[in-house]
């Protein structure tokens, strides 16, 4: 099984760069027409799913880092 368009562009702007505040958000709303909450949820979702990996092991492997320095920090 293969990602569908959705994943792959969350993984497409997750691989950009954004400057300013509010940038991504504004990114995340007007090209992915989703609210922020449910596009951080799609992604966390991504990062466990081995297609994903396979698909983008680098952006993936970073996010996973990411999250697990996140958890460690609470």
């Amino acid at each position: 099984m293969e990602l569908g368009t959705r994943e792959k562009a969350i993984l497409a702007l997750e691989r950009r760069s954004f400057s300013g505040p509010g940038a991504k958000e504004r990114a995340i709303r007007e090209e992915l027409r989703l609210p922020p909450v449910r596009y951080y949820q799609l992604l966390n979702a991504l990062l466990d799913d081995p297609h994903a990996l396979a698909h983008d092991p680098i952006t993936i492997n970073r996010l996973r880092r990411l999250r697990e320095s996140r958890r460690q920090d609470r």
